[in-house]
């Protein structure tokens, strides 16, 4: 298992290609859902500073808050509701370059300006999200999907 973190500059695609397998070093031979979850997001807070980073796992029709780095936040999400229950919904990766334009936004924190969320699915069903918001607009795109992705793929639920 790795105990630190190697944080690097460089562009995004090197700095996830860097995280990627240091990730998988820290869930290796982990059977704690919760343990991993937790290190999974401290990971992407350390290397890429977002303002927060977060999973929500269903539970009895809702998004219950599980593991996250950054300020409190949203306890529960209702289906369809927000940017984390859009992506439950419909069962696939929302990118929203300025939160405030999306409707129905959930605001957890006014601090947030843009955010990607990444559905976890398993068995062709969505089990829980992978919230990132970052404090500055059009934070995210299609390389953050692409790699975000690969990391929920890694957890074993």
């Amino acid at each position: 298992m790795a105990e630190d973190l190697s944080i690097i500059a460089g562009t995004k695609t090197e700095q996830y290609e860097s995280l990627i397998p240091q990730i998988n070093g820290l869930l290796d031979g982990e059977p704690d859902l919760i343990a991993n979850l937790a290190n999974i997001v401290a990971a992407l807070k350390e290397q890429f500073g977002w303002f927060w980073v977060g999973f929500y796992l269903v539970k009895n029709n809702e998004l219950v808050l599980g593991p996250f780095q950054g300020p409190v936040a949203c306890t529960r999400i209702r289906k369809g509701k927000g940017v984390c229950g859009a992506s439950w919904e419909k069962a696939k990766t929302i990118i929203v370059p300025d939160v405030e334009k999306f409707p129905g936004h959930i605001a957890c924190s006014s601090l947030s300006k843009s955010e990607i969320v990444v559905p976890v699915i398993r068995n062709n069903e969505v089990i829980g999200v992978l919230d990132v918001d970052s404090s500055k607009y059009d934070q995210f795109d299609t390389t953050d999907q692409k790699y975000l992705e690969t990391v929920v793929n890694l957890v074993q639920f």
